[in-house]
């Protein structure tokens, strides 16, 4: 099948098509991870988003479903350097979503690194003529952004789900905002049930369920978006113990009155480096995440927590005094190395201040 990618400033990109034959639009950005593409694939936070992988081998070691991230594909559309075995393909067909291959991803990335991420729109079909690529190059320009994008909806939780475990010792209220599975498990791995809640409900409904502590969780698009969560945010400030991973890092920060901004082009990949400022030790970390938490926007009881050694945007806050702190990268790290994965006992601990 022929496959085209058609970017918003006009760049136009050959390749062969796999997946399903569709049009899809979204913004195009890139992951530098080298293992974990079934994970990419079902991670909710990539809602409303083409995916890049920079790796070129993809597909090599088969589709297994103990690896999804949620209940299937996520992305809009999948862009990749060479298609290794047939099971991805039917991987793509399966969740309706087209892909392209046979394409140099090397100058995708370059592009987006120099210029940022661009709205783009990715086609599959048995032939695409160049009056099809003129007419996708008018309807890109007028596509909707990411900030434009009501993308939360579309991945969490529709009705609360309570996760059982054994010996259980704590529960956690899980605000969902498109969690990722890895997040789950790693919480019912330290005997702490979860409580997954819509991403709107409403704060004293999670008050209702006596959490030791409320997680919020990942997910997709802007979060200034997300004003009626960040108004329950507030009201939980000092009643229960907070925490947040990437997109409950942001809104946290907006619950304080603090401020978030879009990257260039984001970090996505599992080699990030951030600095704990409690010990100032290093951690390699897996990301994903188009925006950032703005540190001069935060008041004085907010301090950050972490850093980021590449650009040294803020990849965590804290605290002064009551038990909340959130994260910006992954610290369940799937795909990604687990070197933070002791931030799941830190916030479990937050129940015994």
């Amino acid at each position: 099948m022929d496959a085209v990618l058609v970017l918003e400033d006009g760049t136009i990109l050959r390749g062969k098509g796999f997946g399903v034959e569709k049009e899809v639009y979204g913004e195009l950005v890139f992951t530098t991870v080298m293992t974990g593409y079934v994970e990419v694939l079902t991670d909710p936070s990539y809602k409303g988003q083409i995916v890049t992988m920079t790796y070129p081998l993809i597909g090599n070691y088969g589709v297994s479903k103990d690896w999804y991230e949620s209940d299937g594909i996520k992305v809009e559309g999948y862009v990749i350097r060479e298609l290794t075995k047939k099971e991805l393909d039917n991987f793509l067909k399966e969740y309706d979503v087209p892909g392209i291959h046979d394409i140099d991803t090397r100058f995708i990335t370059k592009k987006i690194r120099t210029g940022g991420v661009v709205k783009s729109c990715l086609k599959v079909s048995e032939n695409i003529t160049d009056e099809d690529i003129e007419e996708i190059k008018e309807k890109v320009k007028k596509s909707k952004s990411i900030s434009e994008m009501d993308l939360v909806p579309l991945v969490s939780t529709k009705e609360v789900k309570v996760h059982k475990v054994e010996n259980k010792k704590y529960r956690c209220v899980l605000v969902d905002c498109g969690v990722k599975r890895g997040i789950i498990d790693n919480l019912l791995e330290r005997n702490c049930e979860v409580v997954q809640v819509p991403y709107n409900t409403e704060y004293d409904k999670i008050l209702d369920y006596n959490p030791d502590f409320v997680l919020i969780s990942n997910g997709p698009g802007d979060p200034s978006r997300l004003k009626e969560v960040i108004k329950n945010i507030k009201k939980l400030i000092g009643e229960v113990p907070l925490t947040g991973i990437c997109l409950g890092n942001q809104l946290l920060a907006l619950a304080f009155g603090g401020k978030t901004y879009k990257m260039k082009f984001g970090h996505r990949g599992g080699n990030q480096p951030v600095k704990y400022l409690k010990n100032d030790k290093v951690y390699i970390t897996s990301q994903n995440h188009g925006f950032a938490v703005d540190l001069k926007s935060l008041p004085d009881e907010i301090n950050p927590m972490f850093i980021n050694l590449n650009d040294n945007t803020v990849e965590g806050i804290i605290h002064e005094s009551l038990p909340i702190f959130s994260v910006q990268f992954h610290p369940e790290a799937r795909p990604g190395p687990h070197d933070t994965r002791f931030l799941f006992n830190e916030m479990i601990k937050l129940s015994k201040k």
